[in-house]
């Protein structure tokens, strides 16, 4: 950017109105290209307090004539605030989105130049940074060098009044210009490294850890998800994250490590490719992020039963792309292997398939919000801040435009079938949240889930009903969650879906992006097997098998 340019711009901005503080915010993260903004900033104020709306304007509206654009392409702070109905009309009016980003706090990063271990995060969906060395005395597990790293934080997230930070996935390379490696370890054809996570203790969910185990490959990709197995000495101990790894000192001397095999936006966008070339299938945007790219949904069946299923709104996640891939891969046969429950489904259901709703968290390698800062699972609909008795507007344009432009979608095509995929980090169990704290929660909605689950159980042995979160107390439930709110808004069986980072307990070895993959692809079988009872107005758990009964769960194990 030239100077001329960057003193237009903050211009631009200080005079946009009188008394906003304005903040010019240059940033750059991993791999991506230098990006700038501009936002004006707004303490919370009653509409009563204030009679003027601040205009949210980004750089490029400024550097390419935003300034002089028509009133109607420009959406204040007032208008954006609205209720979701209301919003519908405003979002007619938006010809290009000015939405206020939070990046994490960015500073030069620590150098490795002089390490045995170079450590990058700068691929999509990488976060780990370097932040020390030392040569280890060979006594601690035999250990060559220790290694110390941390994992970056998300933007912060207003509503929980705290920065989440816990999935991480790094590459780490022996440095060959390193010192110690043309001195005190020449001669050797491998070192042992041993990798400690200094803020592990400071994780969102710091408890989880214990039990968990860190995935490597020494694939030249992280994206290689068959690549990946499981550590073997993972271990938290008073506060950190550790595990060891044998780099060769001849050949390929580095190695990928992550909380669970990332997925990339680059796979995504191909099996979105991939679906739009079935038969019978559309794809299409219910809208964009908050950084400019599409929502893409994926639309198949001709059944009169609507049935939607969403992705990544956490996206640290990963589990559930892969979940999404195999759902898609047995609904529309990308692998050409046709089946008749497939065909069935097809015929019972319209669906609404969306792999990935949050790829802006995703490919930045957040945990669990979006880039404006926002958990996209507390963003369904208004409810009080934490810290004050304030009302907290959702969803909105601005800050959650995933969400808005989804449920105004569901509005408009009707939901009879819900499932939103998530990954858990503590309970080590793949296992089904329900809706029991709405008012909609009843016998039907029990029996419903219960037959669900049962037929689930039947269909993949990774699934199980009796762990999970412990069920809310009846009129209890958040609404502000995703799966309560759409069972609350649509009267139907709603239900959070969970899978581990952790093995499968009670289960063979090798949980991971396979096994996510073919439990994505049974829940065909679970949903063809409910569907005549979706909208039965009847009794009809009297005429279910006692197997199909409904299991109230614990989280207890």
């Amino acid at each position: 950017m030239s100077k001329l340019m960057f003193v237009a711009a903050l211009l631009l901005v200080s005079s946009s109105r009188g008394g906003s503080s304005a903040a010019f915010q240059l940033y750059r993260r991993s791999s991506s290209t230098a990006s700038a903004f501009v936002f004006v900033s707004r303490r919370h104020q009653s509409m009563a307090s204030s009679t003027s709306f601040p205009v949210r304007a980004s750089l490029r509206d400024l550097l390419e004539g935003g300034g002089n654009r028509s009133s109607s392409s420009m959406v204040t702070d007032y208008e954006l605030k609205k209720s979701p109905p209301a919003q519908a009309a405003v979002a007619e009016k938006v010809t290009e989105k000015t939405l206020p980003i939070k990046e994490r706090q960015t500073q030069p990063a620590k150098k490795s130049d002089n390490s045995i271990i170079s450590i990058s995060d700068s691929y999509d969906s990488g976060n780990g940074e370097f932040v020390s060395f030392n040569i280890a005395d060979g006594e601690e597990d035999y250990t060559d060098v220790i290694v110390h790293v941390k994992i970056k934080t998300d933007p912060f997230t207003d509503l929980e009044n705290k920065s989440h930070f816990q999935s991480f996935s790094f590459r780490s390379s022996v440095n060959f210009n390193s010192p110690a490696i043309r001195g005190i370890f020449s001669g050797k054809r491998s070192i042992k490294v041993k990798y400690i996570v200094d803020n592990a203790h400071e994780a969102s969910y710091a408890d989880a850890w214990n039990g968990a185990s860190i995935f490597v490959t020494k694939k030249s990709t992280p994206y290689d998800a068959d690549s990946w197995h499981r550590t073997s000495d993972t271990k938290y101990e008073k506060g950190v994250l550790s595990w060891t790894h044998v780099h060769e000192l001849e050949g390929d001397s580095f190695a990928y490590f992550a909380y669970f095999p990332p997925y990339s936006y680059e796979r995504h966008l191909g099996l979105i490719a991939q679906c739009a070339e079935s038969k019978g299938t559309r794809v299409f945007s219910l809208g964009q992020t908050v950084l400019g790219r599409e929502i893409d949904c994926v639309k198949t069946g001709t059944g009169p039963r609507k049935c939607w299923i969403i992705h990544r709104q956490h996206p640290g996640e990963s589990m559930a792309s892969f979940y999404a891939e195999g759902l898609l891969n047995r609904l529309l046969a990308l692998d050409d292997k046709w089946d008749s429950v497939s065909e069935k489904a097809r015929e019972l259901f319209t669906f609404y398939i969306v792999p990935n709703i949050n790829p802006d968290g995703s490919t930045n390698g957040y945990l669990r919000t979006n880039a404006a800062g926002s958990n996209l699972n507390r963003e369904w609909c208004p409810s009080l801040w934490s810290s004050t008795s304030e009302m907290y507007e959702a969803p909105t344009l601005y800050r959650s435009p995933e969400v808005y432009y989804l449920l105004k979608h569901m509005d408009e095509a009707g939901c009879d079938a819900f499932l939103d995929i998530h990954g858990d980090e503590a309970l080590p169990f793949n296992f089904l949240a329900g809706s029991q704290g709405m008012s909609v929660w009843g016998k039907r909605l029990e029996s419903l889930h219960g037959a669900f689950l049962a037929s689930y159980e039947r269909a993949n042995q990774d699934m199980q009903a009796k762990v999970s979160y412990n069920p809310d107390k009846p009129n209890e439930g958040m609404k502000n969650i995703c799966s309560n709110q759409i069972a609350e808004r649509f009267d139907c069986f709603s239900a959070t879906l969970e899978m581990p980072f952790k093995e499968c307990l009670g289960r063979p070895a090798g949980w991971g992006p396979e096994r996510a993959r073919q439990l994505g692809g049974s829940v065909l079988d679970a949903l063809c097997y409910v569907h005549p009872h979706l909208r039965d107005e009847g009794d009809f758990w009297e005429g279910l098998p006692d197997e199909d009964a409904y299991v109230e769960p614990s989280s207890k194990y």
